[in-house]
């Protein structure tokens, strides 16, 4: 499909510099731009490739002011990025959808499917379970006896839905993730450890997106709550009872531990490691590889272990990589106290 950049400027309401009649098929990045592709700039890092791009439309902060000529046609609007976005989930929705339930699926007859639903060779649909409309399953995903989907979602190859766990709407799972494992719950006994049963589910809630190899573990009795709009990384463990606030995104190697309630709206970078029973607050973003064990108020924006405030932290850091070259300068002023000492004495 092909647009003109005055349809694009319609869509995002941007405003063009250049041939309003020129034309994309296909996007790019602004480094690696090709006629007929339109390509973006948000980050002052690649201006310099906004004035050699073959990109035929490029999409700009508003605030953006060249220095040169520049070929391309611009389109200005507030946010480049988030226009992006939106022109990418427009090409994503135009791509046509498949349909219908392949012959090597296996469907159980008491499930519960939707309209239009798409579900893929060998993938498996349990005893009782529900699937909403417009939901696309993929080869070898396993949804579980009394598990419920709800509308259009997408779950990717390798996807398992653990028993009576429930997925909102909307949502996106990723190949390999694990919704409703165990709980790591076991109780000492002289023989060994004793598994406790772990009766509760994982609900997720709308518009969630969970990575690729993710596990989101069933709650001992209740549920696992990951609430609207959270977005989970690859390789994330979420433990039973944890409660996710809604808008909290994760990257990459995050662990929590159980038990464990997160805010709204917060940011948690590559391999943080939270404690299990604590409460993190609303709008906290802690920096990578922090380590949390109590619990962090409001807007707190923290990083390492354990977590402290970002201007410390740094002077801390300064201060660890001088430690070598103090430690011998105290050791030279050990030596010449001593030595001192000894003549006062004499």
């Amino acid at each position: 499909m092909e647009f003109s950049a005055k349809q694009i400027a319609t869509f995002i309401q941007g405003e063009i510099v250049g041939d309003e009649n020129a034309t994309v098929h296909t996007f790019a990045k602004i480094e690696e731009g090709i006629p007929g592709a339109i390509s973006f700039l948000s980050n002052p890092k690649y201006t310099s490739y906004i004035y050699e791009t073959q990109a035929s439309i490029v999409l700009v902060n508003k605030d953006f002011v060249p220095e040169q000529e520049i070929k391309a046609t611009l389109i200005k609007v507030d946010n480049a990025y988030e226009s992006l976005a939106k022109l990418l989930n427009l090409y994503e929705q135009s791509k046509p959808k498949r349909v219908g339930i392949d012959p090597l699926a296996f469907v159980a007859e008491t499930a519960k499917i939707g309209k239009d639903v798409y579900i893929a060779p060998f993938a498996c649909i349990g005893e009782y379970a529900e699937v909403g409309d417009n939901t696309m399953i993929h080869p070898h995903a396993t949804i579980g006896s009394g598990a419920k989907i709800g509308n259009d979602c997408i779950l990717y190859a390798n996807t398992t839905i653990y028993h009576d766990c429930r997925i909102g709407n909307h949502c996106i799972l990723h190949s390999g993730c694990v919704i409703g494992a165990d709980g790591f719950g076991f109780a000492p006994t002289p023989e060994g450890y004793e598994k406790i049963p772990q009766i509760g589910i994982v609900i997720l809630e709308d518009n969630v997106e969970i990575g690729a190899n993710t596990c989101v573990d069933r709650a001992t009795m209740g549920a696992t709550i990951v609430h609207k709009g959270v977005k989970l990384d690859n390789l994330i463990q979420v433990a039973h009872n944890d409660e996710i606030g809604a808008n909290t995104v994760m990257a990459a190697q995050v662990g929590i531990a159980g038990s464990t309630k997160v805010g709204e709206w917060c940011m948690f970078g590559g391999q943080v490691g939270i404690a299990g029973h604590i409460h993190i607050g609303n709008k906290v973003n802690l920096g990578a590889q922090s380590g949390v064990p109590s619990n962090i108020k409001d807007g707190s924006q923290l990083i390492g272990t354990p977590p402290m405030e970002l201007k410390q932290y740094f002077k801390a850091s300064v201060a660890q990589r001088n430690l070598p070259d103090m430690l011998t300068e105290l050791r030279q002023l050990r030596k010449e106290l001593n030595e001192l000492k000894q003549q006062i004495n004499k």
